[in-house]
């Protein structure tokens, strides 16, 4: 079983930061990347960013280039999401995923259903 600590939402006014971490817990076998999605009240979950946990490798959403950045954390596989300048449109609950087994291909990243172990999820509030 896998777990998944999630920590660091919170409100924030617009153009303000805020970090996330997850980090993952129990029986990990062969660990492949982790990430986060978002899912805003009436909106469809969607992909943010996601870190290949051997080799670093990171992918981006279009629209949050530049301003996020996702990371490796110090303990082994957990995650750090780095945002800054953020936007009202993008509060939101924020979720960590994780994959493990079989590499994932580069165009699967952002597909939820690629992704087997998911937090519970920690609210991004960001102020106009």
């Amino acid at each position: 079983q896998v777990q998944l600590t999630e920590s660091g939402g919170g409100l924030v006014q617009a153009g303000g930061s805020l970090r996330l971490s997850c980090a993952a817990s129990g029986q990990i076998v062969s660990p492949d990347v982790m990430g986060w999605f978002r899912q805003a009240p009436g909106k469809e979950r969607e992909f943010v960013a996601t870190i290949r946990l051997s080799g670093g490798n990171t992918y981006y959403r279009s629209s949050v280039k530049g301003r996020f950045t996702i990371s490796r954390g110090n303990a082994k596989n957990t995650v750090d999401l780095q945002m800054n300048s953020l936007t009202p449109e993008e509060t939101a609950v924020y979720y960590c995923a994780f994959r493990t087994g079989n590499r994932i291909i580069v165009s699967a990243v952002a597909s939820a259903d690629s992704y087997r172990y998911w937090g519970q999820g920690t609210q991004v509030t960001v102020s106009s």
